[in-house]
C-alpha cells in the first residue's frame, strides 16, 4: 500500500516556503532565444511577425486566455471577478491577461481565471484602457480597450471560439515543461487524460480550466470540496480502490489460474474460480454470513455479478485483440492504470484548486510513477489496462465513443513524436 500523503483540516493547504514566491507574472529569460511552449505561442509569434492583429486575436479566441485575480476575489462567475489592472508608463489603466502555456507556476495568493475572448470583452470595466496579451513576452500583444475593439473580439469568438483548440491530441510544451526527472515518469502516466482533454502533459505549472474550473471540475465530477476531500481521494487513487477493486478482483482469479493450470484458461473454469474464491473469502471474513448458493441473496447476487464480468472482460479483449491493443492472445492482468492514470491528473488538478501544496503534488506524482513501474512492464500494458479500465466504468460495452477515443489516445501515445511513451523510459534508475 502507499504510503499516504499528509492532511490538514481546512479547505486550502497551509502555504510553504516552495509555494510563496514572487512569479505572479511570466519571466521569459532575455540572454537566450525564445522557444514557443507549444503551437498556440508560435502562431502568435508568427502573426506579430506578419504584423496580422486579426490573425492574432483567431488564435486567441480559438484557446481563451487567463486573467490574475487575487484569491479571495475569485468567483466562478467571471462578471462578479475583480480583475487586476495597472497603471502603464504612459499613465493608461491596462488589464493582463495570458494564453495557457506562458502562465508562471500557482501562487498561493494569486490565481488565474479562464475566460473566453467573447466573455471577456463584456467583464472588462470602462476605466481599462489596454489589454495587454502575454506582456512582456516574445508574443506580446497590447490592444485598445474600445467599443469597436470589443467588436472585434466577438467576432473572433463567433468564427473561432468553438470548438477551437479543444481534446483529443497531444500536446507537448517545447519550453518550461518539467525537467527529465523522476516526476516525468508520473506526469507521463496522465497522458491519456492529456490526451482527452488537449493539455500538454509535461505541464508540472498547472492551471488547467483556471483556478475556479479547476474548483468545479474537483467538486462536481469528484465530490472534492476542501483540502482533506482532496488527500483522501489522491490517496485512494494512488492504492487503486477508487473504482478497480472488483474489476482486479476477477483479473486476480485468471491470474491465478494462469499461475497454475497455463496460459489458456477456460471462461467457465474462470467464472467457477471467480465465484468460489468470493463465496469462501464472505464465509470466512462475515460472520453469520452464507456463502451456499441459496443461503443469500445478497451474496448470489454479487457472486453474479463478478461471474457476469468475466464475459464482459473477454468481449472487450476480444476487441482490443481485434484493434490489436492486445496481441493474438495478450491479455489484462490488472485495471490499476484506471486509478493510477486519474491520480496523475488528480495531482495537478488538486495543486490548481489550491488543495495540494507543490511538494504534495510533486510526491503523488512520483508515488504513481512507482506504483505503474511496480504493476506493469510497459507503456503498452500500462495504456491497455487504462482503457479497459475507463470502459468498464464508463462504455457497457457500447464501443462508442469512450471506447473510439482512449483508443485513437492509446495509438497517438504509442507512435506521435513529441509523446510521453516514446521520450520517457517505462523503467527508470531511482
Amino acid at each position: 500500500m502507499t504510503p499516504p500523503l499528509g492532511g490538514a483540516s481546512g479547505p486550502y493547504y497551509t502555504v510553504g516556503e516552495v509555494d510563496d514566491h514572487d512569479e505572479i507574472v511570466p519571466i521569459i529569460p532575455r540572454d537566450q532565444p525564445f522557444v514557443p511552449p507549444t503551437a498556440v505561442e508560435r502562431e502568435l509569434c508568427s502573426a506579430i511577425v506578419d504584423e496580422d492583429p486579426w490573425a492574432y486575436l483567431c488564435v486567441v479566441a480559438a484557446t481563451g486566455v487567463y486573467h490574475p485575480v487575487a484569491l479571495v476575489h475569485a468567483h466562478s462567475n467571471p462578471a462578479k471577478r475583480q480583475m487586476v489592472t495597472s497603471t502603464l508608463g504612459d499613465g493608461r489603466i491596462a488589464t493582463f491577461v495570458y494564453t495557457q502555456d506562458m502562465l508562471p507556476r500557482p501562487h498561493p495568493y494569486l490565481v488565474y481565471e479562464f475566460v473566453s475572448l467573447r466573455t471577456l470583452s463584456e467583464i472588462i470595466t470602462d476605466e481599462v484602457e489596454v489589454l495587454a496579451v502575454n506582456a512582456n513576452t516574445p508574443c506580446e500583444l497590447y490592444l485598445e480597450v474600445t467599443d469597436e475593439e470589443r467588436e472585434r473580439w466577438q467576432a473572433a469568438h463567433e468564427r473561432f471560439g468553438a470548438p477551437g483548440l479543444s481534446g483529443n491530441r497531444l500536446v507537448t510544451r517545447l519550453s518550461g515543461g518539467a525537467e527529465p526527472t523522476e516526476l516525468l515518469h508520473g506526469l507521463a502516466c496522465g497522458a491519456h487524460l492529456c490526451f482527452l482533454n488537449g493539455e500538454a502533459w509535461n505541464n508540472l505549472d498547472w492551471h488547467g480550466l483556471g483556478y475556479s474550473g479547476e474548483v468545479e471540475r474537483l467538486s462536481e465530477g469528484w465530490g472534492v470540496k476542501v483540502r482533506q476531500d482532496w488527500i483522501n481521494l489522491q490517496n485512494r487513487l494512488l492504492n487503486c480502490d477508487v473504482s478497480t477493486s472488483d474489476w482486479d478482483f476477477v483479473l486476480g482469479a485468471r491470474n491465478f489460474l494462469v499461475s497454475t493450470e497455463g496460459p489458456q484458461v477456460d471462461p467457465q473454469r474462470w467464472r467457477e474460480c471467480v465465484e468460489a474464491t468470493i463465496r469462501n473469502n464472505i464465509a470466512a471474513n462475515v460472520p453469520g454470513a452464507s456463502a451456499e448458493r441459496g443461503g443469500s441473496p445478497e451474496v448470489d447476487s454479487y457472486a453474479d455479478f463478478l461471474c457476469g464480468l468475466v464475459g464482459t472482460i473477454i468481449r472487450y479483449e476480444a476487441r482490443f485483440r481485434a484493434d490489436e491493443l492486445l496481441p493474438p492472445n495478450g491479455y489484462v492482468r490488472t485495471v490499476a492504470a484506471w486509478d493510477l492514470g486519474r491520480a496523475s491528473k488528480m495531482a495537478r488538478w488538486g495543486r490548481g484548486a489550491r488543495y495540494a501544496t507543490q511538494a504534495e503534488m510533486y510526491e503523488a506524482l512520483d508515488l504513481v510513477g512507482q506504483e505503474v513501474r511496480s504493476r506493469y512492464s510497459s507503456w503498452e500494458e500500462f495504456s491497455v489496462g487504462y482503457v479497459l479500465g475507463r470502459c468498464l466504468h464508463f462504455d457497457d460495452e457500447a464501443f462508442g465513443a469512450t471506447y473510439t477515443d482512449v483508443l485513437e489516445a492509446h495509438r497517438a501515445l504509442l507512435t506521435e513524436h513529441g509523446s510521453p511513451w516514446l521520450t520517457v523510459p517505462f523503467q527508470t534508475e531511482r
